[in-house]
């Protein structure tokens, strides 16, 4: 079964505060085909943005079942999958492990049935990187990036991923302005 990758990234400008303006991308790969979404909301949280990017990437696919690696910098949404914080949520009617209710719990409830359709990775990444600073150690980013998500990526990997969450946060920048416009 071949692999479809998503890559996805949220933004937000004034986040938490008043008049809020937030975006998401997403990059979806397969088979050599590519394809990007984006959009936003007002009065909106860089954490529901990052979700949002999550959820409308699976509503794209268009069939069920498929293997599928997700990439975000959003360390929120990572967490929570690979130490499947949703089991607790869920079993202890959506409070969080302080007893409080679960934030985003509308978004969630959206996206984790849209996962359970599919067999999915999730791996973690380092936003913002300047692929074209001639003062970024690439080497201690592959670093992390490894420590993060295992020995079976290659550099070039790295690179790719890194490259495609940039391409996110530029469309979710998109997603920003559109509706500033």
């Amino acid at each position: 079964m071949e692999e479809l990758r998503i890559y996805t990234d949220g933004a937000c400008s004034n986040n938490q505060g008043d008049n809020t303006v937030g975006g998401y991308g997403a990059v979806l790969e397969f088979k050599g085909v590519t394809k990007e979404l984006h959009g936003g909301e007002k009065d909106t949280t860089n954490n529901r943005m990052e979700l949002k990017a999550v959820i409308e990437a699976f509503k794209a696919l268009k069939k069920d079942n498929q293997k599928i690696a997700v990439f975000s910098d959003s360390s929120y949404v990572m967490n929570c999958f690979r130490d499947k914080w949703y089991i607790n949520w869920r079993k202890n009617g959506w409070k969080n492990s302080k007893k409080e209710p679960v934030e985003n719990r509308d978004l969630w409830e959206e996206l984790i049935p849209l996962t359970e359709k599919h067999k999915v990775s999730f791996y973690r990444v380092k936003g913002h990187v300047n692929l074209e600073s001639k003062t970024t150690d690439f080497n201690k980013l592959y670093e992390k990036f490894v420590e993060w998500n295992g020995s079976s990526f290659t550099f070039e990997d790295f690179r790719h991923v890194t490259e495609m969450n940039n391409r996110c946060d530029e469309l979710a920048n998109v997603g920003i302005d559109e509706l500033r416009e």
